[in-house]
């Protein structure tokens, strides 16, 4: 059997995986969609935006949640690594499966996504402001480093899925 084979089926890679994404979870989740907006705003409302406006922040807050939720399941189930990047996925294929069919970076549109949807649900533009900048960082740390590093590692098979699946705004299949 090839090390891929055997690290989809090792239980105890499995286990590292499970217990290394927990461990990411409090710091990319926790810090950059919750931990800096409430430094930002601690949860007080400016002057409320209409109500339907509010009810799309909460929305997005939720889709942004679950989106950032499904991403690290999939480093698990997938990606046999975690987020780290000291600790990158260990299989020999490029992640396709999961949010990763519909966009190539689904944790850093959740944590967009969450973002914009508490500056919604507070009415605090400060919260764009900082939406803007992590956008910017975001944008620029995907292409210098995470993208680069996938491409010598992964070669043709990422530059395929480059082409296939887009970086930022999810392609949905058709029907």
């Amino acid at each position: 059997m090839d090390n891929q084979g055997s690290a989809q089926h090792n239980p105890i890679s499995t286990l590292n995986s499970a217990i290394g994404t927990a461990l990411a979870f409090p710091f990319g989740p926790g810090v950059v969609p919750v931990l800096i907006p409430w430094l930002i705003t601690h949860w007080q409302a400016g002057a409320p935006y209409p109500l339907a406006v509010r009810t799309v922040g909460i929305s997005l807050i939720v889709a942004g949640g679950i989106l950032s939720v499904w991403t690290f399941v999939q480093f698990v189930t997938e990606g046999r690594g975690t987020p780290w990047p000291t600790d990158p996925p260990t299989s020999r294929k490029v992640m396709v499966g999961g949010p990763y069919k519909y966009v190539r970076n689904p944790l850093y549109v959740g944590f967009i996504l969450a973002i914009v949807g508490q500056a919604l649900w507070l009415s605090r533009p400060a919260l764009f402001i900082y939406t803007a900048a992590l956008i910017v960082f975001l944008v620029a740390f995907v292409h210098f480093w995470e993208e680069r590093t996938m491409a010598k590692r992964y070669r043709a098979e990422f530059e395929a899925y480059w082409k296939q699946v887009p970086g930022w705004w999810p392609r949905f299949p058709r029907r």
